[in-house]
């Protein structure tokens, strides 16, 4: 597989740049993975598509704002933080910009209440830095942090929650799960009300969301690692549906890449956490998903090649033009597709 096979020809006016005003008024593609038949919705419409008994799987995670600006304090010099992982005692591994102007031992102010100072420099950009804070960091972030945008996203964002679902609960993403943005508080209740039971998995997206594949050769791209968790009560229940036979769906790749980690390695679900670095591409053996509700994907990601794998390159390829064609928002604050 080269990676010229996941390209496609995006208008670049198409790249949603703000939310839309309400989260579930997103269009939606409605795609048969088998037979490749496409209906176009709107989001809120996802309650027709699912059936009592169905099980819908949320990632729970929260994204920090944890883009962070300061200044160097011997010089003065404009320093970006982008917090990507917690390592403990107030160590944290982050993307730096510029990178070259910093060395160990370079002390960043952000404020009077929060500090960085570089301990190690790793490539590609990232360091490890100590921070140096009085009070609660996160309250800290949340009052000097800005929301970790993708770098194709140019408009400032009015509103952090926008780029939380609204399920959000455990901290540690650099990334939002963006297929989890279409949903409101009732809808979910409403989903709920028929008969389809809601569970929920963490991963915290990280620095992989930000790099693209460099290589030709698909199956040489290095797959970034990020840490994953599932309950008991979460694993019994997805255990029971499939001895059932009942569907499975995902919302996310990121719930996706719990999932099939979790199922590749233990044959069932269970409760565990753990590093995932699981590279979906086609010819992948699904284990644990029927179904998958996504966002439309960059050309030439890995994530495409994740939506490849559970119906055909073709196929998806061939529903991407459809959306082009029919003025679909892509990427992160844009239209939804269900794949099934």
């Amino acid at each position: 597989m080269n990676l010229s096979d996941f390209d496609y020809n995006l208008p670049e006016e198409l790249i949603a740049q703000t939310p839309i005003p309400k989260r579930d008024n997103s269009k939606l593609l409605l795609l048969n993975k088998e037979t490749g038949d496409i209906e176009h919705k709107h989001f809120n419409n996802i309650i027709d598509e699912l059936n009592a008994g169905d099980v819908l799987v949320l990632n729970d995670t929260k994204v920090i704002p944890a883009r962070l600006i300061g200044s160097k304090v011997d010089t003065n010099a404009v320093i970006e933080l982008l917090l990507l992982k917690d390592l403990g005692n107030n160590i944290w591994e982050c993307l730096s910009r510029p990178a070259k102007r910093l060395k160990i031992g370079t002390t960043i102010k952000f404020s009077d209440k929060l500090s960085a100072k570089v301990i190690e420099k790793l490539d590609e950009g990232l360091v490890r830095v100590e921070l140096l804070y009085n009070g609660i960091l996160m309250e800290i972030l949340d009052e000097l942090g800005e929301m970790p945008l993708p770098p194709y996203i140019h408009e400032k964002l009015k509103d952090k929650d926008r780029y939380q679902t609204v399920y959000a609960k455990n901290i540690g993403s650099a990334a939002a799960p963006t297929a989890g943005l279409h949903f409101t508080k009732e809808l979910l209740k409403d989903i709920e009300d028929k008969g389809v039971e809601v569970l929920f998995v963490t991963l915290h997206v990280g620095l992989g969301t930000f790099r693209p594949v460099e290589v030709e050769n698909v199956l040489e791209h290095h797959m970034h690692s990020e840490y994953y968790q599932m309950s008991e009560y979460t694993a019994e229940e997805l255990n029971k549906a499939k001895s059932e036979n009942r569907k499975i769906y995902a919302v996310g790749t990121t719930s996706t890449r719990v999932l099939e980690t979790i199922a590749h390695k233990y044959n069932e679900f269970k409760e565990c956490s753990g590093n995932t670095d699981i590279f979906i591409y086609p010819g992948f053996e699904f284990k644990a998903i029927n179904g998958l509700i996504t966002n439309f994907h960059l050309p030439k990601s890995t994530l495409l090649m994740l939506v490849s794998a559970l119906s055909s390159r073709d196929k998806i390829l061939n529903a991407y033009n459809e959306a082009i064609k029919n003025n679909y928002r892509f990427f992160s604050f844009g239209d939804s597709m269900f794949i099934k």
